[in-house]
């Protein structure tokens, strides 16, 4: 069942700076989906009510926050009168909410949203990628896909890379890749691109006892390594065959899944990889999360992140104050 997108959710965090990517990037898929668009922000309040706060005068930061909120909603509405919102059905909302990630949810779980936008940008020393704590948050907790823009490319006619683990790696769910390659078809029917499918694996790796010592790794012979490789390339053909995707359009690697998809990337000049991702316990999200850096790190497109079926926030429900209007 094809995936559907009809309510996009853009969350701004700058005031100060129009996130002109993100804009562009959402107005392509509300113009490609015919889907409408929701500007967000969050306006920070005081959740430590220690001296400094109980110091101020009754009332003071409600009056604040008022004042918080009209500005925020007087930039959205600029932003929403940009040029490459043009003929896009655009809305703002502002509420009075913390911590970021936790008000983009309840906003998109609020609304309904098949899709959240939010830009990430290389930082620093040689443009290395430092992603915040909200971004982290966002790829952990959000219900629904999570564009993160990270490139200028546009997304007309370009390649979408779905990144697929068969084997379920990590005890990911079964049915994780059927809904990557379920969404990447839908952004490349919409864009008139194609949808390729990418899998690295490792090599077989055996104990091998040694008389005087444990027993050390070793690669598996030849005829057993051949074997496991012509299982998962059946395994990927499966997959990549119920969609569609022909054999010129399938990338099987043997190597690190983060060097060998950041390289198929760039090979292919995808504009987005689509790519799962579990919340897991502390312990193995350190694991996973290093993984997931990397790819996030050293990727030159964006990413689209998606959950499992039936996958529910931690995020709990609260109510506060707001503002909404509609884009003229």
């Amino acid at each position: 069942m094809a995936h559907s997108i009809r309510r996009i959710l853009v969350a701004i965090r700058d005031l100060h700076h129009a996130p002109r990517t993100e804009l562009r990037k959402a107005a392509e898929f509300a113009r490609a989906t015919k889907a409408t668009i929701e500007l967000f922000h969050a306006v920070d309040i005081p959740v430590r009510f220690d001296r400094a706060v109980a110091a101020l005068p009754a009332g003071t930061i409600g009056k604040l926050t008022l004042t918080k909120l009209g500005t925020a909603e007087r930039r959205l509405q600029q932003f929403a009168r940009m040029a490459s919102l043009r003929g896009v059905e655009v809305t703002q909302c502002v509420n009075a909410d913390y911590p970021p990630h936790e008000a983009v949810i309840r906003r998109a779980e609020r609304i309904g949203a098949d899709l959240v936008v939010a830009g990430t940008r290389p930082h620093g020393m040689a443009q290395r990628l430092f992603l915040k704590n909200t971004d982290w948050e966002l790829i952990r907790q959000c219900p629904c896909p999570l564009l993160l823009v990270k490139s200028t490319r546009s997304y007309a006619g370009s390649v979408v890379l779905a990144a697929v683990d068969p084997f379920h790696s990590h005890a990911k769910p079964a049915d994780l890749d059927v809904r990557l390659l379920d969404l990447g078809k839908t952004v490349a029917q919409a864009f008139k691109g194609s949808l390729h499918v990418f899998h690295a694996y490792m090599p077989l790796i055996e104990m091998v006892p040694l008389p005087t010592a444990l027993a050390i790794p070793a690669l598996a012979p030849p005829e057993a390594e051949k074997a496991h490789t012509q299982l998962v390339a059946s395994e990927l053909a499966r997959l990549a065959a119920s969609v569609g995707v022909p054999p010129r359009s399938r990338h099987l690697r043997m190597g690190v899944i983060a060097s060998e998809l950041c390289k198929t990337a760039r090979d292919t000049r995808a504009s987005v990889v689509v790519m799962g991702a579990v919340s897991r316990s502390t312990l193995r999200r350190i694991f996973i999360g290093s993984t997931a850096e990397s790819v996030l790190d050293e990727l030159n497109c964006d990413a689209l992140i998606v959950k499992p079926r039936g996958f529910k926030s931690a995020v709990g429900v609260r109510t506060f104050t707001s503002a909404r209007r509609q884009a003229a």
